[in-house]
């Protein structure tokens, strides 16, 4: 085809050119056409370059904000990823795909439930719908742990090789995504009782453009970012942003294979199994501590002042499942939204002081199950985290009388 630009200069050169067309109102639709007639297709690194170089000509970084999302609309379809590096399991590029794909299976749901309230009649009650619809939205609110590892970790690297466009507006749409985060979960704190027509108007307002947000963001991440980063960060790189990555957590999934660059085959453990961990009482060995942790019959959970959690027991019979992916996560979203208000009241009455513990006991699945809540505080009294304990007591219960003599219960 001819009348195909091939040389690369040419093609940024009308690839800003078309950009601003679209800026100056040009409709999305025609601009597409009129590139892949100008281009066929355009590899991801000139998209980088186009918007790095329009940014440098002038145009400010809120116009290139205001407008990326037609950008990244037209070119739909055009885009080239097919000499894109192949990227090794459990790299942080990887990592950060399998939660994109968490992230649609969750966007489907929600969807599915937009469309079921439009076989409803208006006048019809959609409480259970907007129950649903929120509880899946506390998990959506996973997403910040995987915009903050790209803020903290990818976009730095970015800097370093002087590309500072992307990551400014990339930015600057995880706030746009965050405040519709926070404006539906306005909607759902107002939304007491609501019937098809409300509901169909929350999702017009705040829901869909919240999940459309995040979708584009995905097309980004995946299309033209994570392909530019692999072509230009070196493993060293990447091998630094996957030992940071732990601190700030993984969006509904975690990796568990972790991979390691060929320089690294040889390295050692960050930590050493068998140094002692010292205390005012006695001391341990990372191994002991952990296997004293998992053998109590009871579920350890501590969340940290800021509200996040941060480490779980793991013994063989848990009574409340516990997915790694929930280190990092804020506990109010690992709750069902019923019972939000509470865990917001108790860590609350713990942070001021009022309180230092909060009981409950419940029957599930045939067990009795007792769970406690004690606030955690320093040798200053300062409040540093809260630590559920939970625990099934049935054989406590049932017990009667003395055992004085040695009996196994196995």
């Amino acid at each position: 085809m001819s009348e195909l630009i091939n040389n690369s200069r040419n093609r940024v050169n009308e690839l800003k050119k078309l950009i601003l067309e679209l800026h100056n109102g040009k409709n999305v639709q025609e601009t597409s056409d009129k590139l892949k007639k100008a281009m066929g297709s355009v590899p991801y690194g000139e998209v980088v370059q186009a918007e790095e170089e329009l940014i440098k000509d002038g145009l400010e970084r809120d116009e290139i904000l205001k407008f990326c999302d037609l950008h990244s609309e037209a070119l739909k379809g055009s885009l080239d990823t097919t000499h894109a590096k192949q990227v090794p399991e459990g790299h942080p590029v990887d990592i950060f795909k399998c939660e994109n794909k968490e992230l649609e299976k969750l966007i489907h749901q929600i969807k599915h439930l937009f469309a079921e309230a439009s076989t409803r009649l208006e006048s019809e009650s959609a409480d259970d719908l907007i129950f649903k619809t929120r509880e899946l939205f506390n998990s959506l609110m996973d997403i910040e742990k995987h915009y903050l590892r790209k803020e903290n970790l990818v976009f730095p690297y970015m800097e370093k090789y002087n590309i500072t466009g992307p990551p400014m507006v990339m930015w600057g749409k995880h706030d746009e995504t965050r405040s519709f985060l926070k404006s539906s979960f306005s909607l759902f704190d107002e939304a007491v009782t609501v019937n098809v027509q409300s509901y169909l108007d929350f999702v017009d307002m705040m829901f869909n453009p919240t999940i459309k947000a995040i979708e584009e963001m995905i097309y980004k991440e995946e299309n033209i970012l994570f392909p530019m980063c692999m072509d230009t960060f070196t493993e060293i790189d990447w091998y630094e942003i996957l030992r940071q990555s732990e601190d700030f957590g993984y969006c509904l999934y975690y990796p568990e294979t972790k991979w390691r660059p060929a320089f690294a085959e040889g390295e050692s453990a960050p930590v050493d199994s068998s140094e002692r961990i010292r205390f005012e009482t006695g001391s341990f060995t990372r191994e002991e501590l952990e296997s004293v942790i998992n053998t109590l019959p009871v579920d350890i959970t501590f969340v940290d002042k800021d509200d996040k959690v941060r480490f779980f027991s793991n013994g063989k019979s848990r009574i409340f499942a516990r997915p790694k992916a929930v280190l990092g996560r804020k506990v109010q979203f690992c709750h069902p939204p019923s019972s939000v208000h509470i865990v917001n009241q108790i860590v609350d009455d713990f942070k001021s002081g009022k309180q230092d513990s909060a009981k409950f006991w419940i029957n599930m699945r045939g067990k009795f199950i007792h769970i406690a809540y004690y606030a955690v505080r320093n040798s200053a009294n300062e409040y540093i985290g809260t630590v559920e304990v939970s625990q099934e007591l049935d054989e406590y219960r049932n017990l009667t009388g003395e055992r004085r003599i040695l009996q196994y219960d196995n």
